[in-house]
């Protein structure tokens, strides 16, 4: 299925690898008041893995952080060893960067997860065990009972992207501004502007360590807050960042 989305970037439909876009990117995640973003990352050897230095160093001219999304342990159960090589491998090759996304001086990783990791708190004990020694800086997907999990990573944030909003207490404050996944014949979420500039207010009260957005530019699912013919502006940025960009940005 090509295009996979219902809509239309108004960059066209880009090589996200592309230097200018990934500039024009951060540019519009700045106007929006982001201060990083999450980078969906294949492991070591992939695509993802090959572009990855070139958003960082885009990043760090712009002021901008990026954090490795690790995807992986979404669709299998890595080991201990393989997650503690990948650690290693994100310390020592991309960490040292500037554009690279910090937490009290640690590098931070993002880590998706599959529904079945509810069914315990494995993988959270991975995860810590993998850490060990290594100083990532680990946030990792909620799941039902995650917060009382024996073992704990250092955060954790949720990908709801079926929810315009997610409150995680202390954690994270989730907002989406609806999801229409490209195979489907209509949105499980509307859209609604109305109903975003009111997640956005609520997002920017929160206390929570994290403002998570789903998402800048996640097309296949529909969650995209980049500019959109269907929803362009006047800034060029788009409604959706325009409403971002109004919004007083949250005191460090």
């Amino acid at each position: 299925m090509a295009p996979f989305t219902h809509f239309d970037p108004s960059l066209g439909f880009y090589d996200a690898g592309d230097p200018y876009v990934v500039d024009r990117h951060v540019r519009a995640m700045k106007y929006g008041h982001f201060k990083a973003a999450t980078y969906s990352w294949w492991g070591r050897g992939s695509q993802t893995d090959q572009r990855l230095s070139q958003h960082l160093t885009i990043g760090a001219r712009r002021n901008f952080g990026f954090a490795i999304y690790y995807e992986l342990e979404g669709y299998a159960d890595p080991s201990v060893d393989e997650i503690r090589a990948d650690l290693e491998y994100i310390r020592e090759r991309y960490a040292p960067s500037p554009g690279y996304l910090k937490a009290g001086g640690r590098f931070v990783v993002f880590v998706y997860g599959d529904a079945d990791d509810g069914a315990a708190c494995e993988v959270a004990g991975r995860w810590r065990q993998a850490n060990e020694g290594i100083g990532a800086y680990v946030v990792l997907r909620t799941f039902r009972g995650s917060l009382a999990c024996a073992a704990q990573p250092d955060s954790w944030h949720s990908y709801s992207a079926h929810r315009y909003e997610f409150d995680l207490g202390a954690h994270a404050y989730t907002i989406s501004p609806g999801f229409y996944f490209a195979k489907d014949s209509r949105p499980a979420r509307k859209r609604n502007l109305r109903t975003w500039t009111r997640s956005v207010r609520r997002m920017t009260r929160s206390p929570a360590q994290f403002h998570y957005v789903i998402s800048f530019n996640e097309w296949g699912e529909g969650t995209a807050v980049e500019s959109a013919s269907e929803w362009s502006s006047r800034s060029g940025y788009g409604a959706y960042l325009d409403v971002l960009h109004a919004v007083p940005e949250r005191a460090p």
